[in-house]
């Protein structure tokens, strides 16, 4: 019996490839209802950024409409990496399908995603407001709430004020050094070797300045904490900043640990499951955030919700009665009223009810609403926007990839925007 006939490969053999992108996609693919969502958006801010024009010297940019659609797919897909998302682009046939031989590279990708933070907002809103003119989502019931996500930082990057001294006066003394070796002997090490060494000075120089301007924001803010709450602060650890993110903060997450992170501020029609405003900041904790958003609903759309379920101490009780008045309209907050002791003393019980009556009139109807059965009933909606925390989490929002409040707010509206364009598919598919 001969040897066993099969065939060799043989790499070195040139091939052409021949591949139908639109016969390889099925025509009920997520990417396509990407790349439709993409096409009904008005880029025109995009396009206009572009510095290559017809008829002129200059090689073509990128199409900003594929850029956006890369990104929001991979959003939706939960691909948080730019390094990541142009191996997919070369590899995957649904990437590849959404750039059309248009050639991307990481860096233009991780440019583009924080490059346009006014548009994506803007996307959001205009998005958000279709679906309100579909019928499709309404702003009467609206949930607000915080949830943490890891900053790209490490605690190990978190330094007090002394040793933020102890890094400049060592960077000092090397650029010092560096520049006394010019001085000396210029031909003493390579001129590459030499500025390549001042760079990373500089770099670590100016890392340790923004870290210290965060640390005096943070110093001055514990100050006036002190000024209400002295014991809780002084048991407290010294200040900290960060030299990798000086806007990131030390935050309590849910499991207990303390990690470096932000606080994503999300308002959802609960329902729906619809992100109709995002925001990042970096407090720890939730109270008084309240107003900010309705105001920023109102901004983006015109009107005030007309009814806003928060957690407890998220508003207090002066927002519920500033939000009773609110110039674009009334605000029926529902929130837990505050657990309160039983076993008090004659004298406190009546400081109680003695501050309780001279309370405003919004404040008594909340306590008297969410004492009852229909304003539970209400509140309950609000445990749905925990879908929609545990959905972007999922998909790469539980760490951030970039680093700085403003990139972390892109991210942030990038991912509303891919899960609102999901939800609208859903709801129009249910409604049909």
């Amino acid at each position: 019996m001969g040897d066993a006939k099969v065939i060799r490969p043989d790499r070195s053999q040139v091939r052409w490839d021949y591949i139908d992108l639109e016969a390889l996609l099925p025509s009920d693919h997520r990417a396509r209802v990407v790349w439709s969502f993409v096409e009904s958006l008005d880029l025109t801010e995009l396009y206009a950024a572009i510095k290559s024009r017809e008829g002129e010297a200059g090689r073509p940019g990128a199409d900003p409409a594929v850029l956006l659609a890369v990104w929001l797919y991979a959003t939706v897909e939960g691909v948080g990496s730019a390094r990541e998302l142009d191996r997919l682009v070369e590899r995957d046939i649904s990437y590849r399908w959404i750039a059309g031989g248009v050639p991307l590279n990481y860096h233009g990708l991780a440019d583009f995603r924080i490059d346009h933070l006014a548009v994506l907002d803007r996307l959001l809103t205009e998005s958000v407001t279709a679906m309100i003119d579909q019928g499709l989502v309404s702003l009467a019931e609206i949930a607000v709430d915080g949830t943490k996500v890891r900053a790209n930082a490490s605690r190990e990057s978190f330094k007090t004020g002394t040793k933020l001294m102890q890094i400049e006066a060592k960077v000092a003394e090397r650029l010092a050094r560096l520049q006394a070796e010019v001085d000396d002997d210029p031909e003493a090490s390579s001129r590459r070797r030499r500025a390549a060494r001042e760079r990373a000075a500089r770099d670590i120089e100016e890392r340790a300045a923004r870290a210290r301007k965060a640390l005096e924001q943070i110093q001055a803010e514990k100050a006036e904490r002190a000024k209400r709450h002295a014991k809780d602060e002084a048991r407290k650890s010294e200040a900290k900043a960060s030299m990798t993110d000086a806007e990131a903060r030390s935050m309590r997450f849910p499991d207990g640990a303390v990690r470096p992170a932000y606080n994503a501020q999300i308002a959802v029609a609960p329902e729906k499951g619809v992100i109709v405003s995002v925001d990042m900041t970096n407090r720890r904790n939730d109270s008084g955030l309240a107003a900010p958003m309705v105001d920023d609903i109102v901004r983006r759309y015109g009107q005030a919700p007309e009814r806003l379920l928060v957690d407890t101490h998220y508003a207090t009780a002066e927002d519920i009665a500033a939000l009773a008045e609110h110039a674009a309209g009334p605000v029926t907050v529902y929130a837990p009223t505050p657990t309160e002791r039983e076993n008090i003393s004659a004298a406190s019980l009546r400081n109680r009810k003695s501050k309780r009556a001279r309370e405003p009139h919004s404040v008594k109807d909340w306590r008297s609403r969410m004492a009852s059965a229909a304003g539970q009933a209400v509140y309950r909606l609000r445990k749905l926007i925990e879908r929609v925390n545990a959905d972007r989490k999922n998909h790469g929002f539980g760490h951030l990839p970039v680093r700085g409040l403003t990139k972390a707010k892109a991210v942030a509206l990038l991912h509303a925007l891919a899960h609102n364009l999901m939800a609208a598919h859903r709801l129009r598919e249910e409604s049909v």
